[in-house]
């Protein structure tokens, strides 16, 4: 698959930051996905978080988080999620983009 170059401008339109995930819960009858609060700094938004078939919402509860804070709107399971976590795939795995305590939530990440 051919990799497609991203300008710098449009690099600088995404609004990356640092986030606390405030409250995670499963959602009922959903076996790979769970809600979450999270707090951007400004504002505190909905989010889908994938990966609920590894971990449980205990695992991320309280954590800092690296975010899109400025992803379109999107409905699933009849959640608006406002944002998305940033993570590795390990195999389908996602592997959450972790940072130190200490981090205000909201810090730019350049």
């Amino acid at each position: 698959m051919r990799q497609m170059n991203v300008s710098m401008k449009d690099f600088e339109r995404l609004d990356l930051r640092v986030a606390k995930l405030v409250a995670v819960e499963r959602l009922p009858g959903m076996k790979k996905i769970m809600r979450a609060k999270v707090d951007l700094g400004d504002r505190i938004v909905d989010a889908i978080v994938g990966g609920a078939e590894y971990y449980q919402p205990e695992d991320l509860n309280g954590k800092l988080v690296a975010v899109v804070a400025n992803m379109e709107p999107r409905t699933v399971a009849g959640v608006k999620s406002e944002c998305m976590l940033l993570a590795a795939d390990d195999r389908g795995k996602p592997i959450w983009l972790i940072l130190p305590e200490g981090v205000p939530a909201g810090t730019k990440i350049r």
